[in-house]
């Protein structure tokens, strides 16, 4: 087995760091990656990605920081490597803080129907046949 970590090793480590202690900071847990890895073989541009996130936060925060994690392995820097990591790290524990879990039902902002239902329901009842009406009111309740 290579001691050449993957970006998503790097990045699961990060979030092992932050569940095994809630209240380190950003700063803390950025010092201990950099005490880990720096020093190994950074890891392969070929590789460059993280866990998908996007029952959580939109891929754009998620994949935030994997531009500087790429500066960080182009120039063989650990400090960009691991400032890339703590931003989309920041941005997957901060989303649903800031705007509730995509996947949360109290949002509801899924809800395609949410806000058109009742517009919809009356241009329904206005421009279907009652016994068109009818009949799919029984599907309905037979569903």
């Amino acid at each position: 087995m290579s001691n050449q970590p993957t970006v998503s090793d790097i990045f699961r480590r990060a979030l092992e760091m932050r569940r095994a202690n809630p209240n380190a900071s950003y700063k803390d847990v950025a010092e201990q990656l950099l005490s880990e890895y720096g020093g190994k073989p950074f890891p392969a541009t070929a590789f460059l990605t993280i866990p998908e996130y996007d029952n959580i936060a939109p891929e754009e925060d998620w994949t935030a920081g994997l531009p500087i994690v790429m500066r960080g392995i182009q120039n063989e820097d650990w400090n960009d490597v691991v400032h890339g990591i703590i931003i989309s790290l920041e941005q997957v524990e901060n989303y649903p803080k800031q705007s509730g879990r995509e996947d949360d039902p109290a949002k509801e902002w899924r809800n395609r129907s949410k806000g058109i239902a009742e517009a919809e329901e009356k241009v329904i009842a206005e421009w279907m046949p009652e016994e068109l009406m009818a009949m799919a009111t029984q599907n309905a309740k037979g569903a």
